[in-house]
Order: C-alpha cells, then structure tokens, then sequence
C-alpha cells in the first residue's frame, strides 16, 4: 500500500485521522422520549386547566345573573298585575316592556300554562281541589306564573291543582 493509507484505516480514511467514537445513543434518546412525555402531559393539564377557569367562569356568570333576574322576578309579578287592572300606560308601559324585553334577553323565561299536567319540578301547589273533568293530576289555574333561567326553575308556578274525580 503507499503511504497516504495506514494498514489499520480504511480506504477511505486518511494518514493520521481517527474514527469517530461510537456513542451509545440509547440515554439519549430515552430522555427525550421522556421529556417529549413530560411536555404532552403539561400541555394536557393546561388544556385541562383552561377549559376548567372558562367552566367556572361560565358558572358564576350564570350564577350571577340568575340571581339578577331572581330579584327581578316580583318587579315582574307587579308590573303584570299593573298590565292586568289597564294601569300600565304610556312612559311606564315602555319602561315595563324594555325590563321584560332585557329580562328575556338575558334568557328568562316564564312559564305556566293551564291545563298541563301537575309536575312537582316546576308547579307549586297553592289550592286542590277535585274535578271530574281531569284523568291526571292537572293545574287547573295559574295563580302566579313560574320563571326559568335555561334549564334552572327560579320560581315554580304557583297553581291550583285538581284531581280526578
């Protein structure tokens, strides 16, 4: 062989220059499997975490109106019982609508409707009496009508029952 090559180097490998060390990658890649591990559990509990704040946020924001628009719920009653005796006229009226107009915007709904069916979840029973015209349990009049808020009864309507004869 000539000169340029040593016996112990490859073709390839010139006078004097040493192979590189082989390294055992294996640590190596093991912690960056477990760094890459660690990093996708973080970015889980803080995907978590912000969809838990935005849950409570929602919570207390729902909260906070429900009990608004429970105060509310008697201004309500008496601005119904002004409308229902020819009271309500003129500047009043518009002020009356726009509160029920804001109220029902916010998503109060009222509700109570004769006739239905007697349901415990959302009647409350002021008077019973019995009737040979109903099959069921049935509110027979609305004494005063209930408020809901999405889901959530605020006020039950208050009704007179009737059972069957």
């Amino acid at each position: 062989m000539s000169d340029v090559f040593n016996e112990e180097s490859s073709p390839t490998q010139a006078v004097g220059e040493e192979t590189p060390p082989v390294i055992d990658e294996t640590p190596v890649v093991d912690e960056v499997a477990a760094l890459t591990a660690d990093l996708q559990r973080l970015q889980a509990e803080y995907s978590n975490y912000r969809k838990r704040v935005e849950r409570d946020r929602e919570q207390a924001r729902d909260l906070a109106v429900a009990t608004v628009l429970t105060e509310l719920i008697p201004v309500l009653d008496d601005l119904e019982r002004a409308r229902g005796h020819g009271e309500l006229e003129g500047g009043f009226k518009a002020v009356a609508e726009q509160l029920e107009r804001l109220a029902a915007k916010f998503g109060l709904e009222r509700f109570g409707d004769p006739g239905v069916p007697f349901d415990p979840a959302i009647h409350e029973a002021l008077t019973h009496t019995v009737s040979e015209f109903v099959d069921t349990i049935t509110a027979i009049e609305i004494l005063q009508p209930g408020y809901r808020l999405k889901d959530r009864t605020l006020r039950p309507a208050r009704v007179a029952v009737a059972d069957p004869a």
